[in-house]
């Protein structure tokens, strides 16, 4: 995955945004103003932050060594590395940066999901 079609696919969900609250080269995606991916854009290799279920996060570490990691600067608990431009398959890779939007989305107070849900 590229930084565009990374950048593109983040963006492609409802409301999402990107941000650059830490600086120029750091960009955070978020949905109503809470972060569900950060990526160093320019980065050799692509890495992207994404959030995600504690057990879930153990194991996919676990299945892909090397390639995904304990969140770099974040909770580690909940938030994993993941090399995206390594040999993740891209499916895999989009399929984490959704659970990532879902679970940010599933936090969000009811009002918001139900205004998410709205065309």
């Amino acid at each position: 995955m590229t930084p565009d079609r990374l950048r593109a696919f983040c963006l492609s969900f409802n409301a999402a945004e990107e941000d650059f609250p830490f600086n120029p080269d750091i960009s955070v995606f978020k949905v109503l103003g809470k972060m569900f991916a950060l990526s160093w854009m320019d980065a050799k290799p692509l890495k992207v932050n994404l959030k995600c279920d504690p057990d879930d996060a153990v194991r996919l570490r676990g299945e892909h060594e090397g390639l995904i990691a304990p969140g770099y600067h974040m909770n580690k608990r909940h938030w994993n590395t993941v090399t995206v431009d390594g040999d993740l398959p891209e499916r895999l890779v989009r399929e984490l940066i959704e659970d990532s939007y879902d679970l940010v989305v599933a936090g969000l107070p009811r009002a918001e999901r139900l205004r998410l849900d709205r065309p």
